[in-house]
């Protein structure tokens, strides 16, 4: 019975969630920044785009292993490193950098130049 529950009252919760949210948006909106910035007043469907629209655009929080959550990444990534010689490390610092930034040897052979 309660997983049947569940599925009744999530989607419920989900939506009186959604709904309050929208209303504090088009408040806040709707009493500070008509005279602030002077823009026009929002409706409601407006306001939960613009919501949902942020929580596209800037994410939904702490969602599991790829959220704000990154200890298990950072340990697995000090697990690799630990054993390592100093040289070995060093390239594999070096190719790291390149993956993640994108910018391998190349961006550093252009940066020993500038100087």
């Amino acid at each position: 019975m309660p997983g049947k529950v569940r599925v009744v009252l999530f989607p419920i919760m989900a939506a009186a969630f959604l709904t309050l949210i929208s209303f504090v948006v088009m408040f806040l909106w709707n009493n500070l920044l008509p005279d602030i910035i002077h823009v026009g007043t929002i409706t409601f469907w407006q306001a939960m785009g613009v919501f949902v629209l942020c929580k596209i655009l800037f994410g939904f929080g702490r969602m599991g292993r790829f959220g704000g959550d990154r200890s298990l990444f950072n340990k697995r990534l000090t697990d690799r490193v630990k054993d390592m010689s100093p040289e070995k490390r060093a390239q594999f610092e070096k190719r790291f950098r390149g993956r993640m930034f994108g910018c391998g040897e190349e961006f550093h052979q252009d940066e020993a130049k500038v100087d």
